[in-house]
Formats: C-alpha cells, structure tokens, sequence
C-alpha cells in the first residue's frame, strides 16, 4: 500500500432509513435499565432463602426504559407476591430501590438495596394466648 492509495473505511457510513433503524434498536438497548451482578446477587440470595423455605416458587424478570422489576410468585399462574423494582430516576429523591406488594403497596423504599430488602425478611410472631 502506498502513500497515494486513498484509505477506505472497513465500514460504510449508514444513511437515512438504516441509520434511523439502527439507532432505534441498539439506542434503545443503551436506554434499558438493568440490574447489575451485585443487585441480582443480593435479590437471589433473598429469593433462594425463600425458596428453600418454601414460600416462594417462580420469579420473573423484566426490564425497561425507565424500570428493572424482579416479581416473585407463589405459583406461576398468580399475580406476583413481591416486585422489587428498581428506578435510577428516583435516586436523588427517594431512592431507587422499592418492594411493591399486589395492589401497587410499597412496602419500603431507599437507596440501599440490602435494607430495602429486609422488609421481606421479616416473620409474622406467634403471640401467646392468655
């Protein structure tokens, strides 16, 4: 190769429709909110607890533009016991991390996954009879 030879790009530069279409699929994948390896490790370690006590048995995960959900169910045919869901959006005031019961309930809500979380540990107490 000389000097002289102009150099051509390995790709081309997309135009118009194509360009649009890529940006729409892979702007939208850069947009999507995610729950990263420490998240889905605490959340597992919370839902295997569960699971060998056997309370919970299926769980579902859905992420979107603005929201990351974790549902939890009893059967998988049921609406889901718990979401924990999780809205980068609401950082700076609430915090992003919320457990949300059946009926839009939020149990509790912080910047602490780990404390959020706790709200589901916590066991109905046997009160003695008198």
């Amino acid at each position: 190769m000389s000097d002289t030879e102009p150099i051509v790009p390995l790709r081309r530069r997309q135009s118009g429709a194509a360009a649009e279409h890529y940006k729409a699929r892979h702007g939208d994948a850069a947009q999507q909110v995610t729950f990263d390896r420490r998240e889905l490790n605490t959340i597992l370690d919370v839902y295997g607890l569960k699971v060998a006590q056997g309370e919970w048995r299926d769980y579902a995960m859905n992420f979107g533009r603005d929201t990351a959900e974790f549902s939890v169910f009893r059967r998988t045919s049921e609406v889901p016991l718990y979401r924990i869901v999780k809205q980068p959006k609401l950082t700076r005031k609430q915090g992003m991390y919320s457990v949300v019961a059946p009926g839009s309930v939020v149990l509790r809500r912080g910047h602490d996954l780990k404390q959020v979380l706790r709200v589901l540990h916590r066991q109905p107490k046997l009160v003695p009879v008198l």
